[in-house]
């Protein structure tokens, strides 16, 4: 792998390995002290996602040279280019984490977590028995913040592993968890998650076959992990407050976004 992919994949766990640690038990008081009484999922399954995270890049880098498919649509040809949709499609990485803001039940918590890492394992599979590879420029021809971006993704992420797509899986499977908190947040979650299996297409990272593939992974997470648990086991207070919390995650999102545009202008005055 690049450096610049080791450099990000390793900022992404160790925040994932961080909380996971957290959850300790030698980590209860201090926990307490500093966040007040919070209940976290056991932390095992949330190490374990995390330390699986780099098989992504490791089963990317080791694509080239095997055989590919191309399940491309008429649809996937009729659907344009258009890099503006770059700002949706990277809100996935703040996006998925909305259970981490909306959820406080312990039950909860540790369902959404197996349903997470076997959305991955299940990803994972699917990469390696049928590898594919998206159909994308090797340049973004534009000008622009959000061209930049999109540059800077296709570095980033090589043109493999798109079915299932885990963009989209982990936005729907992020949704129809906090679906569970509190209805109207959920349908809203999910009509954003729809946007976002939309920009996949729009940046040509995923194919239409991809979108729905992760749609159906995330939605047979759901039934098996989450869908048994009951809206009433929600207290009514966590149901007021789960809006208000997504707050938060939209302002990580700022931050990121923020971050983006601050490197494209010191490129740019390079």
């Amino acid at each position: 792998m690049q450096l610049l992919e080791i450099s990000v994949v390793a900022v992404a766990s160790l925040g994932t390995i961080i909380i996971a640690v957290g959850q300790l038990p030698a980590f209860a008081s201090l926990r307490a002290k500093w966040l007040g009484r919070q209940h976290y999922a056991h932390p095992i399954p949330t190490l374990l996602f995390a330390a699986l995270v780099p098989v992504y890049f490791v089963i990317n880098a080791n694509t080239p040279g095997r055989t590919v498919f191309v399940p491309e649509l008429a649809l996937d040809r009729a659907v344009p280019l258009e890099p503006v949709w770059i700002l949706v499609y990277v809100s996935m990485w703040v996006f998925a984490f909305l259970p981490v803001f909306v959820v406080r039940k312990v039950e909860l918590r540790r369902r959404a977590v197996l349903a997470y890492l076997t959305v991955q394992l299940v990803s994972y599979v699917g990469f390696l028995v049928y590898p594919t590879v998206a159909l994308r420029p090797a340049r973004v021809i534009d000008e622009g913040f959000f061209a930049w971006s999109l540059q800077f993704i296709y570095d980033f992420d090589r043109p493999y592993n798109c079915l299932p797509s885990l963009h989209v899986a982990y936005a729907f499977l992020a949704a129809l968890t906090c679906y569970r908190v509190h209805r109207g947040l959920g349908i809203a979650a999910l009509l954003y998650a729809a946007l976002i299996g939309i920009s996949t297409l729009y940046t040509k990272q995923h194919y239409v076959v991809d979108v729905v593939a992760g749609v159906l992974l995330a939605y047979v997470a759901y039934l098996v992990f989450l869908r048994s648990y009951a809206h009433d086991a929600i207290i009514e207070a966590d149901r007021r407050r789960a809006a208000l919390r997504v707050l938060a995650a939209v302002e990580v999102f700022g931050v990121v976004v923020v971050v983006f545009w601050i490197a494209y202008n010191l490129r740019a005055a390079a």
